[in-house]
């Protein structure tokens, strides 16, 4: 799926945007403010009151960059091949050190909207949704994205307790899914009250997974691998669901556990 990151009315960044295109003879430099700006959206709260993300690494913003995103401005050093079509605000090795969120910076960082679309009425009725009840691991919700758009799921849910979305490791671990998949943070417990279709809520007391019938549309909700669903959450699932064990290990990892039931609601 294609996700355009729209623009907000926020104060710009000194950048080039991918609408526009001029040739660069050479690096151009950073202001302090740029720099500190920069550097802010490391910060959860600096990135909702800018409205705006980062992002850094080649892999992850070529990745992104295929996927349809249109980011703000991108900042590269002349180490960097770009895509074709793309034309980066050129800086130096040192600033890129000092716009970096990694202790090894990057060859390029790029910068784009905030985007959070609403939950559609009745848009849960059809299709296979992944609901995501307070998974706090950045690395989770990320690969949980690329979970769901490997099994072609039609949306992600995020409850207002997971991780930030907009946060780089979420964003790296999704591989490029994060612009795949529709994701919508909401109140869970709210969206999943009256679905109309059934809600498998991952949990070791349920119905072995292998059980469960094949089904044209579902819920599917992961808990946090600490507390499991919550109780608002849990009240809404109409079926409880489980992945037998074999060994001693106490649990599994949410996104290996999510794994396991979306390929068998796939399967045939």
């Amino acid at each position: 799926m294609r996700v355009v990151f729209q623009r907000q009315s926020v104060a710009p960044l000194r950048g080039l945007p991918l609408t526009r295109s001029r040739e660069l003879n050479g690096p151009m430099p950073l202001t302090k403010a740029d720099i500190s700006r920069l550097r802010g959206l490391r910060l959860k709260k600096n990135r909702e009151d800018a409205g705006q993300f980062v992002i850094e690494g080649p892999k992850v913003i070529t990745e992104l960059i295929a996927a349809g995103p249109t980011f703000d401005a991108i900042y590269a050093t002349m180490e960097w091949t770009a895509p074709a079509g793309i034309t980066p605000t050129v800086i130096t090795a040192i600033e890129m050190s000092r716009i970096s969120h990694y202790p090894s910076p990057s060859e390029v960082l790029a910068v784009g909207t905030i985007s959070r679309p609403e939950l559609r009425d009745a848009e849960l009725g059809t299709g296979f949704t992944l609901a995501l009840d307070g998974i706090q691991d950045p690395g989770n919700v990320g690969t949980l994205l690329r979970i769901a758009d490997w099994f072609g799921f039609d949306r992600v849910l995020l409850s207002p307790t997971c991780a930030d979305l907009f946060s780089q490791k979420v964003i790296n671990a999704s591989m490029g899914s994060f612009a795949r998949i529709r994701t919508i943070t909401t109140d869970l417990a709210a969206a999943l009250t009256a679905p109309g279709v059934p809600v498998l809520g991952c949990d070791l007391t349920g119905d072995p997974v292998h059980s469960i019938e094949p089904l044209a549309n579902a819920i599917v909700v992961i808990g946090s691998e600490g507390r499991g669903l919550s109780e608002a959450v849990a009240a809404q699932v109409t079926r409880r669901v489980t992945i037998p064990r074999q060994g001693s290990a106490e649990s599994l990892n949410a996104a290996v556990a999510a794994g396991i039931v979306c390929a068998h609601l796939r399967r045939g």
